[in-house]
């Protein structure tokens, strides 16, 4: 039964929750805190803490919890199969119309017109995070400037578009960086 109940509880999570992981948040809660009460809100804290610190999105990292904790290894695999069944199901559905439709003038102009829009969400998140890193919210200026993450932010820019690096090198060389300048003390 609680097999069912874990089931049943994600796949609405995975079916209802637009948005990402963000968006998804306050129906993990009333699902696993209000409804069932499998979690206190102390431990739904802790839940979304380590959700966001491991890789994945938040609902299926939170199913897997949950799972554990409720039911064992059986219960994480039923509660991330019902929180990822609603997206497989959709996509699927969408890949088959799309392979069948893709010809059609229509669709190719709305694919087109999408484009554009799906750049610029993509450009904000990373100015977002630019301005967050560089500046830490606070306005830009030239004294609030953090430099050595500037500095970092440069010299991954040129191993990339210079020196053709694989972004993920890129990604280590930058950690390893910071890294190396938080035990010098110096950013």
């Amino acid at each position: 039964m609680i097999y069912l109940q874990l089931f049943v509880s994600f796949l609405q999570i995975g079916l209802f929750s637009f948005g990402g992981g963000y968006a998804a948040m306050p129906l993990i809660q009333h699902q696993v805190v209000t409804q069932h009460g499998w979690l206190s809100m102390s431990e739904f804290t802790d839940l979304i803490t380590i959700s966001q610190m491991t890789p994945g999105p938040i609902a299926i990292n939170s199913a897997t919890f949950v799972g554990v904790k409720i039911a064992g290894i059986w219960g994480a695999a039923v509660a991330t199969l019902g929180c990822i069944l609603p997206s497989c199901i959709i996509v699927t559905v969408i890949a088959r119309l799309y392979l069948k439709y893709r010809n059609m003038a229509m669709l190719q102009g709305v694919l087109n017109s999408l484009r554009p829009a799906v750049v610029a969400m993509i450009a904000s998140a990373g100015i977002s995070v630019l301005l967050s890193a560089l500046w830490g919210g606070a306005g830009i200026s030239l004294a609030g400037t953090n430099w050595t993450l500037a500095a970092i932010f440069i010299l991954c820019l040129v191993f990339l578009q210079k020196g053709k690096w694989n972004p993920i090198a890129v990604m280590v060389l930058a950690g390893g960086l910071k890294l190396a300048a938080a035990l010098a003390g110096i950013g």
